[in-house]
């Protein structure tokens, strides 16, 4: 069965993961998704909830990777990482606001919502900013609860379920977080693999049924523009 709606098109479609970031360029950050802004790339990004409920654009939920503070980015509030600074730059961590607010539109952005114990929030927070902005954007989790909560509560929103390779070492959480009945559940209207997933024979026959976007590119050498019904999620510049 075919759960498509009406959502961008993502074939041969090349997304900049977390912005357009490199040594200089913090990823998630502005200054990123400037750049990727200028040079008309849609962008990928993900989304997470402070302490005091302000929805911002951080990947790791711990902080030592990107501002060398080993805190949680749920235990604070937006004031407190205001202070913080990323890698060696001025820049700060963005509120999803700021971010809608510079990209209005222009370029498809990609929402990552992150795992986190406060699901509901997250999902409704995420709702309400995007009330009013145009509809050039999709939402996507590794969480099967977060898509089913889409599914069920902003259905007009579209929904792609993320799956990796390997999320534990139980061989049945493994095998059931990339099951037909999970995914027929959640009714996606695209799934985001990880690139090498795609050699399967079970993804290259679900290829016919869903877009898939595949995560993560580094090299030219690994896009393949053909292929029909695939998109790219691509660290950019390329190495």
């Amino acid at each position: 069965m075919v759960y498509m709606r009406n959502i961008p098109n993502l074939e041969n479609i090349i997304i900049a993961h977390r912005g357009n970031h490199n040594e200089t360029t913090p990823e998630n950050s502005l200054k990123a998704f400037k750049t990727s802004l200028k040079e008309n790339k849609p962008i990928e990004l993900d989304v997470q909830l402070t302490k005091d409920n302000v929805l911002v654009v951080f990947h790791d939920y711990n902080l030592l990777r990107m501002t060398n503070k080993n805190l949680y980015l749920q235990d604070l509030t937006y004031e407190e990482l205001k202070k913080l600074t990323l890698l060696n730059s001025h820049e700060k961590i963005p509120t999803f606001k700021e971010v809608l607010t510079l990209i209005n539109g222009q370029v498809l952005l990609d929402i990552e919502i992150k795992n986190t114990k406060r699901i509901e929030d997250t999902c409704k927070m995420l709702v309400k900013e995007l009330e009013n902005y145009p509809s050039n954007y999709l939402i996507k989790s590794f969480n099967p609860l977060i898509v089913l909560w889409f599914k069920k509560n902003a259905k007009n929103i579209p929904r792609g379920l993320l799956i990796g390779e390997k999320y534990s070492n139980n061989r049945l959480i493994n095998k059931f977080v990339k099951s037909n009945f999970l995914i027929n559940l959640c009714k996606p209207d695209f799934l985001a693999l990880s690139k090498k997933m795609l050699k399967e024979k079970k993804w290259q026959k679900y290829k016919e049924k869903l877009p898939i976007l595949l995560w993560t590119i580094e090299t030219r050498k690994e896009l393949s523009l053909n292929e029909k019904n695939i998109g790219y999620i691509c660290n950019i510049p390329f190495k």
